[in-house]
């Protein structure tokens, strides 16, 4: 491993995902940290209904939202948003 990536993993930081959603039966967070890909991701969900997914991210700016069986859907608990291409607005996620 080079250095470069040995630090770079290093200063990885936690970053959990979670979304109240008892009635859903799959959910997934996607954004630009893993390209977009839905299939990446998946969350689990607990028994309160609440679907949790624990990634570990380099310090930098994330777009991300979370997939709700087949739909779109914001995080409610991050206001911190930026408008999409598609018209809509991703969250945005800061890790430091």
């Amino acid at each position: 491993m080079s250095k470069a990536k040995a630090k770079e993993k290093a200063e990885r930081r936690r970053a959990t995902f979670s979304l109240e959603a008892p009635h859903a039966k799959e959910v997934a967070v996607s954004g630009d940290f893993n390209r977009w890909n839905v299939k990446t991701h998946p969350m689990k969900r607990d028994e309160a209904g609440v679907w949790k997914k624990m990634l570990m991210l380099s310090p930098g700016r994330y777009e991300y939202k979370f997939l709700v069986d087949g739909r779109w859907r914001n995080d409610p608990k991050n206001d911190q948003m930026c408008p999409n291409c598609f018209g809509t607005h991703n969250n945005v996620l800061i890790i430091s």
